[in-house]
């Protein structure tokens, strides 16, 4: 009786767990339809899906968040210790500065920091100065880099994101820049730093950064604020745990901060880093040629994880190997790669390699040669 009424609690106790975090998810999606924003949007870089959106493709004004792809140009284009004059064309731009001096010097580092902490216009025009020679030159390179991902509903028309008419862009767009931003090892730095100090050869700048989600969520580590007045609040927030990683968007929100918040806590609510696979999985036997060994085995080198929304279906795997390989191999060469995709998509691929080796066969000498014939001879 006793044993009975032990599995009768379990029991009762698995259904109210399953329930409560059944409650938790609805209670997340509920969360998430408050969303203040005009137009928001919540993207998983990692399976390249949008998780969350609303109006993610309508046309507006992006204000400082337009600096996430200044920040990006510029780090493909420019040296970090490259020294800067500060130029005449930048100094007392509109809005938010750092208020650098005609001739100050200052590297290209220090006005990353003040572009991406500060939101410094003054820098941003300073950047865009040095890498192209002007604001519209610059731009061209923005539109550029923009194209190359394959945005249709971007255009910039300044590095800075103060008010032009022809600026604009869409939560969607701003979520798939903001990912391939933190690609990129400076800027994914330098914009989850919450102060830096930066000095130059007049004086010492202290820079604080302006997004709060550094400070208010777990996991925080990036993007951009912004506001000017045709914009209203701009926000691109991005956070990491558990190896899973989101990029959140709003445009034109009132309650920005909390509008964050609950987007990210219903990403990080459905998604889960799931192992697809073990080390030695998709064991192979692969045909030697001009070794000793007819054949080796291979297998995948290391256990292989992806980030997999709760309950989905594990991703379909393709082993790619060519029908043979040649001697010398040496164990832990890669002979061929497993690629996981999901709707077509590849999310994760792991290289298939040698467990054993295969030395290159040895050349028969004269007396070996006499040998084999005897023996065949025998």
């Amino acid at each position: 009786m006793r044993r009975n009424n032990g599995a009768l609690i379990l029991i009762i106790f698995i259904v109210f767990a399953l329930l409560l975090s059944g409650f938790g998810i609805y209670a997340s999606e509920k969360n998430v339809e408050s969303v203040s924003a005009r137009a928001a949007a919540l993207y998983d870089p990692n399976g390249d899906r949008f998780l969350y959106s609303k109006c993610m493709n309508e046309h507006l004004y992006m204000a400082s968040t337009t600096k996430i792809m200044t920040a990006l140009v510029v780090a493909e284009n420019l040296p970090l210790d490259k020294v800067v004059s500060f130029p005449a064309c930048a100094v007392g731009t509109e809005g938010s500065s750092a208020y650098f001096e005609e001739g100050e010097h200052v590297t290209v580092e220090g006005l990353l920091f003040a572009l991406l902490l500060r939101s410094a216009n003054d820098a941003a025009v300073a950047l865009a100065t040095e890498v192209s020679g002007n604001i519209e030159g610059f731009a061209l390179l923005m539109n550029d880099r923009a194209d190359a991902l394959g945005l249709t509903d971007t255009n910039f028309k300044n590095p800075h994101g103060l008010h032009d008419d022809e600026h604009y862009t869409t939560a969607h767009d701003l979520a798939l820049i903001a990912a391939e931003a933190m690609k990129n090892d400076t800027v994914a730095r330098i914009m989850s730093q919450r102060k830096h100090t930066v000095t130059t050869d007049l004086s010492t700048h202290v820079f604080y950064n302006h997004n709060k989600l550094l400070n208010r969520y777990d996991g925080a580590c990036g993007v951009k604020t912004g506001f000017t007045k045709d914009a209203g609040r701009c926000l691109v927030g991005a956070a990491m745990r558990d190896g899973i990683t989101l990029i959140s968007v709003t445009l034109d929100a009132p309650d920005d901060w909390n509008d964050h918040e609950r987007m990210l806590d219903f990403g990080f609510s459905v998604l889960e880093n799931r192992n697809i696979a073990r080390r030695g999985d998709f064991n192979r036997s692969l045909p030697v040629l001009g070794s000793d060994k007819d054949k080796i085995e291979v297998a995948i080198a290391n256990d292989v994880n992806c980030i997999l929304m709760k309950n989905e279906q594990l991703p379909k795997s393709e082993v790619r190997l060519s029908r043979y390989t040649t001697a010398p191999i040496e164990v832990g060469d890669t002979v061929g790669e497993v690629v996981f995709t999901r709707d077509g998509k590849e999310i994760a691929r792991a290289p298939l390699v040698a467990k054993e080796s295969a030395a290159v066969q040895k050349k028969k000498n004269l007396f070996d040669k006499i040998k084999s014939f005897f023996k065949r001879t025998d």
